[in-house]
């Protein structure tokens, strides 16, 4: 199946999943996720209607966003380093993986120093706890966000999670619920000047559960784009 078919058979996964949960299709933004791709699988992404790409790595990316600039939406979904800012910044709207103060102040000093608009950022959260995984814990949230209110070059647009390694649609779904309770708690105590309404959450293998738990934007690489190996 080329690029477009699997894209349409994802919308059609996407529409049922909306169906079930009373919500719009319009409301999930696809992010192709096109780490170790070629420039050509990236331009097949946005042949075939996307506009919206996730990487992970500078160093891998460069040649893809040096021919594609603008005509594609850049999410940074991987770990972000505190030394690698200097790479993403301004170069990627989006940051998926803010998890600490230090990362926060880094992006917060280059953007001001670049003249930059704030940087558009979702804070990472480990709501199933693995240790393998990055993310805040949940319970340090709050006040995670009130140090993130006082930085004047960083918005935080939602909450990131990743669902459990193991056990399927089961796991995935109390995870990615706790994500919108965490993120609808937040506006409730008004933590931040302004509300968050963004959920990244979902890839290949859960994201017709992330839907209908609430995701607005979806991690799609081997669904989408074939195997990377």
């Amino acid at each position: 199946m080329d690029m477009e078919g699997r894209l349409a058979a994802i919308r059609s996964r996407i529409d049922a999943a909306c169906r079930r949960s009373g919500r719009q299709p319009e409301e999930v933004t696809i992010i192709a996720v096109t780490k170790y791709t070629s420039l050509e699988v990236a331009e097949a992404v946005l042949a075939a209607g996307l506009t919206d790409i996730g990487e992970n790595r500078w160093q891998d990316v460069k040649p893809k966003w040096e021919a594609i600039g603008e005509r594609a939406v850049w999410h940074f979904i991987g770990s972000l380093q505190t030394n690698k800012v200097k790479d993403v910044i301004g170069k990627f709207p989006y940051i998926h993986s803010l998890d600490r103060l230090s990362l926060a102040e880094e992006l917060n000093r280059k953007a001001e120093a670049l003249g930059l608009a704030p940087v558009n950022c979702f804070i990472q959260l480990n709501v199933s706890g693995e240790e393998s995984k990055h993310g805040l814990a949940p319970e340090g949230l709050e006040e995670f966000a009130r140090q993130l209110a006082e930085l004047p070059y960083i918005r935080i647009v939602g909450l990131m999670t990743m669902a459990p390694l193991e056990g399927g649609a089961d796991s995935a779904r109390p995870v990615f619920r706790r994500l919108r309770e965490l993120r609808d708690q937040l506006n409730e105590k008004q933590i931040l000047p302004y509300a968050i309404n963004e959920l990244s959450m979902g890839m290949s293998g859960d994201f017709e559960v992330a839907v209908e738990e609430g995701a607005t934007y979806i991690r799609l690489g081997t669904v989408l784009v074939g195997d990377r190996s």
